[in-house]
């Protein structure tokens, strides 16, 4: 069981995030001060969908992972502990953060200043995600990892 809610537990969290992250960009870039308050006072409902499934996948990642200190399984849990600090350091604060800001019409320097630094944040986390699930796929052979050959 646990080999089927890691990897979709895993999926969901990463689109998750990439909805958030895109839902902003696209609202900043071409929406209107309505859209924007739309979506940042929506991403904190996210967090209800986003939370369980980063932690279905990390709960069921160490479990699967057995306590490994090489290989890929312990490349992915040391992205971990970088994910996790992200999320709850920065992103959910600023989340949190830009909800109330945006609600109260605030579109100032601090609002901006933050929402840059969510955006730095989630990209990261995106990053990192995706790199584990990139590993995730080489470690059940569904990705095959390409050779360098010589060049001529």
């Amino acid at each position: 069981m646990k080999k089927l809610i890691h990897p979709v537990a895993g999926v969901i969290a990463l689109l998750t995030i990439a909805a958030f992250w895109l839902s902003t960009t696209l609202s900043e870039l071409i929406g209107s001060k309505a859209a924007v308050v739309t979506v940042k006072t929506a991403i904190p409902w996210g967090f209800l969908l986003l939370i369980p499934a980063l932690a279905a996948a990390g709960g069921t990642g160490f479990s699967l992972a057995r306590g490994r200190t090489k290989g890929l399984a312990a490349t992915k849990l040391k992205r971990m502990p970088m994910i996790a600090a992200n999320g709850l350091l920065i992103l959910i604060p600023s989340a949190l953060f830009l909800a109330s800001k945006a609600k109260a019409g605030e579109f100032d320097t601090a609002f901006y200043l933050v929402q840059a630094l969510e955006l730095i944040a989630g990209a990261v986390n995106l990053l990192l995600l995706s790199l584990n699930m990139r590993d995730g796929f080489r470690m059940t052979g569904r990705l095959k990892v390409r050779s360098k050959s010589p060049q001529s």
